[in-house]
């Protein structure tokens, strides 16, 4: 809607919104999307912040309103905005590319980082922030080379910098919506209506948590509900939270969650716990943890446009009771983010992309590497040594 500036800006880029606005979701979505650290402000539960925004806006309540540490006042922004706020490039330098790889997580940046190496041209366009899923892990501790771990968003840093080192383009906040052949070769479309040639394409757009399709939850998510602790957990320090979901990643943002939250739900659906031996050793050593097996969400119950508290059901006898939670963190599993395709690329019963043993989709000079990959294995080492098989398969394409 506008953008203006503040001679008394935040440290830390600020949203001030309200929970029920829908704009104030989306940018919030946006920028957990981007991994932009953010402050939220709810100005209907702080006065001053409610005086704030009217004087920024000539007396109107308008929402959201974001002011960022260099000063500049966003008010009502679209994505776009956004984008050119933080310096996001969102198109690209030319209009065809020996490679276009749609998905920027370890599988397209190390394909885009072997291809480059090759001399081909390489362009990568990611619709979040370049590292994927595991940019938003707390911590790597199984990735081969890094005997201490590191942090997800350290390693997405480093991939970046390293494709970049190598000469890829990188489109950052912009989304591919189609992918189709023109004669002999592939184009790509993205959102904003741009249109980009290649002899090849990989797919490497791999997966999103899935939900969990109960009542309350559509309405909350963004509010109370949330997919990633590492981008939302700081909200709830000394707060108590729910983490739902028996698998490795439910077990590991419950360990950072309980060094945060006053207290840790864990809720697992299935009678026996599928997370690592390791990993539910360190949980059950937390003394804020508590696990239940055998227990699934019925719904979230909202009252005044936030959570109230959390139905929850035994699996077996049925018994239902009511668990207060401050925010909810769900994790229970991966759907892939293959939506966007026509049907032309055949796809097993999850919606998995199928390939050949050479990763070629059933779309000639398509490829398809990491977790969107029917078969594959979730895991950022995994999808890593995929996207170096894919390159390689790739350079031998284009040759013949």
């Amino acid at each position: 809607m506008g953008q203006r500036r503040t001679d008394n800006p935040p440290d830390i880029l600020t949203v001030y919104g309200t929970t029920w606005c829908p704009d104030c979701k989306r940018s919030k979505q946006f920028l957990g999307d981007q991994r932009v650290r953010y402050q939220w402000v709810n100005i209907e539960q702080d006065a001053e912040a409610m005086i704030y925004v009217e004087q920024i806006n000539n007396g109107k309540r308008i929402v959201p309103t974001i002011i960022c540490p260099n000063g500049t006042i966003l008010v009502e922004p679209s994505n776009a905005e956004l984008a050119a706020e933080m310096g996001l490039k969102t198109q690209a330098e030319h209009t065809f590319y020996d490679l276009i790889i749609v998905g920027a997580g370890p599988a397209g940046l190390t394909a885009a980082i072997y291809a480059a190496r090759e001399k081909l041209d390489v362009l990568v366009i990611e619709k979040g922030a370049p590292g994927g899923q595991a940019g938003i892990t707390q911590l790597i501790d199984n990735y081969p080379g890094f005997d201490e771990g590191i942090s997800g968003d350290e390693f997405a840093k480093r991939l970046t910098r390293q494709a970049r080192r190598f000469g890829v383009e990188i489109l950052q906040a912009q989304e591919a919506t189609t992918i189709r052949t023109t004669g002999q070769y592939r184009e790509v479309v993205t959102a904003d209506g741009s249109r980009y040639g290649a002899s090849a394409v990989l797919i490497a757009t791999g997966a999103h948590y899935r939900r969990l399709d109960v009542p309350g939850e559509s309405e909350l998510i963004g509010i109370n509900l949330h997919f990633c602790a590492t981008c939302d957990g700081p909200f709830y320090k000394g707060k108590d939270v729910m983490v739902i979901g028996g698998g490795n990643s439910a077990f590991e943002e419950s360990l950072y969650l309980s060094r945060l939250a006053k207290s840790v739900i864990v809720l697992v659906r299935a009678a026996q716990i599928k997370a690592s031996p390791i990993l539910q050793e360190k949980l059950a050593a937390q003394e804020n943890v508590t696990i239940f097996t055998n227990h699934a969400v019925r719904e979230f119950v909202i009252e005044d446009n936030k959570l109230a508290a959390v139905r929850v059901a035994h699996q077996d006898t049925g018994e239902e009771e009511l668990c207060r939670a401050d925010g909810v963190f769900i994790f229970v599993g991966l759907s892939p983010n293959s939506g966007f395709l026509s049907d032309e690329f055949e796809r097993d019963r999850g919606g998995f992309l199928v390939t050949d043993h050479t990763f070629e989709s059933s779309v000639k000079g398509v490829f398809v590497a990491g977790d969107v990959r029917a078969g594959a294995t979730a895991q950022a080492a995994a999808a890593a040594g995929e996207g170096v098989t894919a390159a390689l398969v790739i350079r031998d394409y284009l040759r013949e």
